[in-house]
């Protein structure tokens, strides 16, 4: 068996436990991430949700923002929920002042589309390329993909929404699948970094 892959967590802000644990159960070795050192570590990162434009100031803070542009640029896999879908846009519909994204994923996304914190909601989501029965995805102020561009492939929709998309090695879900104990789009993203190192090693 090849060696588990080793996995951050973008720990700036947000539910960074729940993520290191859904990774260490889809046989990943997970980190937290804080410093670009750490970064330079790991073989795919995880941006988590959380509020977005403070997940973007405390990166640029801690010298994080462009690193992680040249990682994403270089191909690194990265997959983000929620905010971290937010920063894997390569355009925010209606930003707030001074807010950056890494991008990586050709899409425009609307921030909290689906309502404030008190309209937070559950709903079955089949999510293409997770095998079984749809995924249980938590929507918490959650953003949907307003369009994509034609190198950007849509995996989930939800009420006519666009809620999961991947482009190359990079994933995104509007909803956070950490939260359920169902760790197969974690497992997806596991086998998104297997198969970006099994390229690099050919």
């Amino acid at each position: 068996m090849t060696e588990a892959p080793v996995i951050g967590v973008l720990a700036l802000q947000g539910d960074v436990r729940e993520h290191l644990i859904a990774l260490a159960a889809a046989d990943a070795v997970a980190r937290p991430v804080r410093r670009p050192e750490e970064l330079a570590e790991v073989d795919g990162l995880v941006v988590p949700g959380g509020e977005s434009t403070t997940i973007s100031k405390l990166a640029v803070l801690f010298g994080l923002m462009e690193p992680l542009r040249a990682r994403v640029r270089d191909g690194m896999p990265v997959y983000g929920t929620c905010a971290g879908m937010i920063m894997l846009a390569d355009k925010i519909l209606d930003p707030r002042s001074g807010q950056e994204t890494v991008g990586g994923i050709d899409m425009i996304v609307r921030r909290n589309a689906f309502g404030r914190q008190n309209e937070s909601f559950e709903a079955a989501v089949g999510v293409k390329g997770v095998p079984g029965d749809p995924v249980e995805g938590v929507f918490i102020r959650a953003p949907w993909v307003e369009s994509v561009g034609a190198g950007t492939e849509v995996l989930a929709e939800h009420d006519g929404h666009i809620v999961a998309v991947r482009q190359d090695n990079a994933l995104a879900t509007s909803f956070h699948p950490e939260l359920t104990g169902d760790h197969r789009v974690h497992g997806l993203f596991v086998d998104m970094v297997r198969a970006k190192r099994t390229a690099e090693s050919l």
